[in-house]
Parts: structure tokens; C-alpha cells; sequence
């Protein structure tokens, strides 16, 4: 009774350690990463570095950012039993403070969006928007797994690496451009059916139907396997047809490596989840970077 009542009340102002924490400085990586590859896509004789900070900083601790805060507002009584040790279960941002600091990182992302241009700005708000919808009622993206992840892989995958492809070099980028954005965006599906594992238990009493908690575990592996291995084969092919048969070995190579790692991670996947997130998922964006420099002139 003592942290709902802190959770819903009033709450002093919080500190700037569990406000960082909060926004989960670790989960920018992914879309930082996307906007650099889609950089790395397009062939620009000359970068605007004023462009390119600005786009890697709106990717990840802006708009990231709002999503990992906007996420923990509206899954603070599923975090309670989860992860009670979270900035706004444990108290250490009470009140509506969450809610505050979401609204306002909103905001500033999509004024500093507008240093980017119209696209940019649009491209901000897509994402913020699928970040909200994501996570706040009445839609609530995530109470289903296919299309809560969907929406995920499509704004830390896709949505970045079209978006800093199409900022970089001013112009429409190419149709390879958008397909391996999307075959990426497709695969991320299943690296975040992974990460779910760690709140199955909260997930179904809370009745949020992510993969692991309608499937199982053992199931929603073998989903999420599936899921990010068939795109990358689809992106070694269609790199082999652009006459790009380097590229495409190397592709086939990260896959083949991650193979191996996902049938050990089958056998206990609940439990080795993390790990695989710490070694498969490193050779799934080293592929995402190789396919983004084998775009170039395609």
C-alpha cells in the first residue's frame, strides 16, 4: 500500500540519477546504430556533422528516451512485479513525475526534430507516436506481442535507417535502402520477443500478451529464432542478386554463427535469453552495417 500510495501521489522532485535511469541509456543504442547505418547507405561525398550529431542524439536519448519513460509510466504496476527496483516502482520518481518527464522529453524531441527538416520532423513524430501507442491506453500496443513488436523493430530499425539515409544525402533514398530497412525491421521483431522473457511472470498477471507469456517460452523462442534469422537469409540473397557477392558472404556469415548460438539458446531459453542478446544480437547489427555499406549505388 505504502509504494502505490507513492507511485500515485504528489511525489518531491526526483533525481537527476533516476531520471537518466529512467530514460535507459543502454536500450539508445539500436536506434543510434539504424541511423548510422542509414548513413552509411546512401554514398555522400561530404557529411553535415551538425546533421549527423543531431540525428544520433534525436534517435537515441531523445525520442528512445521518451519511449523507455513513457513505457515505465504506463507499466509501473506490471514493473512492481517485475522489476520493483525501476525509478517509479521503488518511488525514487514519484507522483506523475513520469509522466511529466514523458510529456516534456516529447516535446523537446520534436523541436530539436526540426533541425532536421520536414522529414526529419515527420520521421519524429511517427516514432513518438508508435512510442505512445505502444504503450499507453486505450491501444496499448503491447497486450499483443505481434503488433506491440512490429511497432518497436519498425522504430528502432526502419524508421531511423530511412530517416538518416534520406537526411544525409537530401533525397528520396533508394528502394534497396527501404527494403533492407525493413527486412532489419522484421528481424528486431524477434530480438524484442527475446527481451520479454524477463517479465513473463508480470505479463500474465497483468494479462499483456507478449510472445513469452501467450506462447510459452520454449515456443516464442523458436518464433523469435525464425523471426530474425528468414530476413537475414532474404538480405544475403537480394545482396548476391545486386551483385554484391562479398557483402552477401559476409551477411551469410553472421547468420550462419548466429544459427549456431540460437540452437544453444533453445535448449534453456528463459534463462539464456540475456546472453544471447549480448552475443547474436552484436552479429545481427554488424550485418545490419555490412548491409548498408553493400547499398551504396545499388
Amino acid at each position: 500500500m505504502a509504494q502505490s500510495a507513492t507511485i500515485q501521489g504528489q511525489g518531491a522532485l526526483p533525481p537527476l540519477a533516476a531520471c537518466i535511469e529512467l530514460l535507459k541509456p543502454i536500450t539508445w543504442f539500436p536506434p543510434m546504430w539504424a541511423f548510422g547505418c542509414g548513413v552509411a547507405s546512401v554514398a555522400v561525398t561530404a557529411y553535415s556533422w551538425s546533421l549527423l550529431i543531431t540525428g544520433v542524439v534525436l534517435c537515441g536519448p531523445l525520442v528512445c528516451g521518451t519511449s523507455q519513460a513513457v513505457n515505465d509510466w504506463f507499466d509501473r504496476h506490471v514493473d512492481a512485479i517485475n522489476e520493483p527496483n525501476r525509478p517509479i516502482p521503488s518511488g525514487r520518481i514519484a507522483g506523475r513525475w513520469g509522466l511529466w518527464i514523458s510529456l516534456a522529453w516529447t516535446t523537446v524531441s520534436l523541436l530539436v526534430s526540426t533541425a532536421l527538416g520536414s522529414v526529419g520532423f515527420v520521421a519524429t513524430a511517427i516514432g513518438l507516436l508508435l512510442a505512445w501507442l505502444y504503450s499507453a491506453p486505450p491501444v496499448r500496443l503491447k497486450r499483443n506481442g505481434w503488433w506491440g513488436n512490429a511497432a518497436v523493430g519498425l522504430c528502432y530499425e526502419g524508421l531511423p535507417w530511412v530517416t538518416g539515409a534520406a537526411v544525409m544525402s537530401m533525397a528520396i533514398p533508394s528502394a534497396a535502402v527501404f527494403v533492407l530497412a525493413l527486412l532489419y525491421s522484421v528481424g528486431a521483431h524477434g530480438i524484442m520477443t527475446l527481451n520479454d522473457f524477463k517479465s513473463i511472470d508480470g505479463d500474465r498477471r497483468m494479462n499483456i500478451g507478449s510472445l513469452p507469456a501467450r506462447l510459452g517460452a520454449a515456443r516464442a523462442a523458436r518464433v523469435a529464432c525464425h523471426v530474425m534469422a528468414w530476413p537475414q537469409l532474404l538480405v544475403a540473397v537480394l545482396l548476391a542478386y545486386w551483385h554484391r557477392p562479398l557483402f552477401a558472404a559476409a551477411v551469410a556469415m553472421v547468420l550462419l554463427i548466429q544459427v549456431v548460438l540460437m540452437r544453444r539458446l533453445l535448449r534453456q531459453p528463459r534463462e539464456l535469453a540475456p546472453w544471447y542478446n549480448a552475443t547474436g544480437i552484436s552479429l545481427y547489427v554488424i550485418g545490419m552495417l555490412i548491409s548498408a555499406f553493400a547499398a551504396r549505388g545499388v
